[in-house]
């Protein structure tokens, strides 16, 4: 069930490159190497999960609900490595929420997800705490204006 997860998540992700780019949107590769490892990033909203993968395995879908995945891995290597990854986003008036990030596995590939509220058309601080393979932490800052579908 895990890889049909992960196999689902990373289609949206795909889908929502494709969806981005037929509207002209610039597509803007989110990542930051620290070291020997890069760390990827993205935030989507929660619409791009199907009804059915949601219901399976328990995810809300709504206009107000969004995901952030964090990946990390060896630089020019795709698959995913074990990570501490916590974090929270915080608006433009400071007010924080909390992430609360789920590792997904998926063969040997791992990656983590957070669902979180947002309001319309509102932007983001992401500030996320790191512990990499190798032990050493790190912190990853960027932002995020978002829209409800």
């Amino acid at each position: 069930m895990k890889r049909l997860f992960a196999a689902f998540i990373s289609i949206a992700l795909l889908l929502w490159a494709a969806a981005a780019a037929a509207q002209g949107a610039k597509i803007i590769e989110n990542f930051q190497d620290f070291g020997d490892y890069r760390v990827t990033y993205s935030v989507f909203n929660s619409d791009f999960i199907s009804p059915d993968i949601a219901r399976q395995y328990n995810l809300v879908r709504a206009r107000d609900r969004a995901f952030v995945n964090i990946s990390v891995s060896k630089k020019g290597d795709l698959k995913g490595m074990s990570a501490g990854v916590s974090g929270n986003a915080t608006n433009l008036i400071q007010q924080s929420r909390s992430l609360d990030f789920q590792e997904i596995r998926d063969q040997d590939a791992v990656y983590y997800l957070a669902p979180f509220r947002f309001e319309h058309e509102e932007t983001l601080t992401f500030n996320i705490d790191l512990v990499l393979p190798d032990g050493s932490t790190q912190e990853l800052t960027f932002r995020r204006q978002l829209h409800k579908n």
